[in-house]
């Protein structure tokens, strides 16, 4: 799995110097050989790996009020030992907004390393952030034991202030894309 985790990072074309610097650290944690995958929860080990996913339509992103982070975030969850990062999208996606991608999932356009800060603060999130094209049509329900409520904002409306502290590069490298396609193509199951 360490290698099918290191060829998502190869895939990645550094959006910045910072996202550059993010792309080295990931691979040198990568091949040092210590444990990737969050084994025990809060923060074992205390840097880990997980799956960001952005789900948007054309020029919107939906967002979720997390309870824990007490920040707007994109979902997306922990990779679990021995699971691929995109089956991680698949899975969570599934979990905390009862969706379906109708395509698989494409390799993630972004790397960041993150400290947490919420009611886990304190370890690092080596964080995937994959894009899963859906509709703003269609009917949502969330976990509602993790999240306050969901919301689509509009590229120019996310609440950077709020947010992730990489959103608003990562909105803006979404934006410069060409590779994602601007229609809708998720499926609701």
């Amino acid at each position: 799995m360490r290698h099918a985790i290191r060829a998502e990072l190869t895939a990645i074309e550094p959006f910045d110097t910072l996202e550059q610097e993010h792309l080295v650290d990931a691979f040198a944690w990568i091949d040092s050989g210590v444990e990737l995958c969050r084994t025990s929860k809060p923060a074992t080990p205390p840097k880990h790996l997980v799956s960001y996913f952005a789900v948007v339509d054309a020029d919107h992103i939906l967002l979720v009020d997390h309870k824990n982070a007490k920040l707007w975030l994109p979902t997306g969850g922990h990779v679990e030992p021995d699971e691929h990062p995109r089956e991680t999208v698949v899975r969570e996606l599934k979990e905390e907004l009862d969706l379906t991608p109708s395509q698989p999932v494409a390799a993630p356009l972004m790397v960041t390393c993150t400290t947490t800060v919420g009611l886990t603060s304190g370890h690092t999130d080596v964080s995937l952030w994959y894009v899963v094209q859906s509709s703003r049509q269609l009917p949502l329900t969330f976990d509602e034991q993790e999240f306050h409520t969901v919301r689509w904002f509009q590229f120019s409306d996310v609440p950077f202030e709020r947010s992730d502290p990489h959103m608003k590069r990562f909105v803006e490298k979404l934006g410069s894309n060409h590779q994602f396609q601007r229609t809708p193509t998720g499926a609701a199951e």
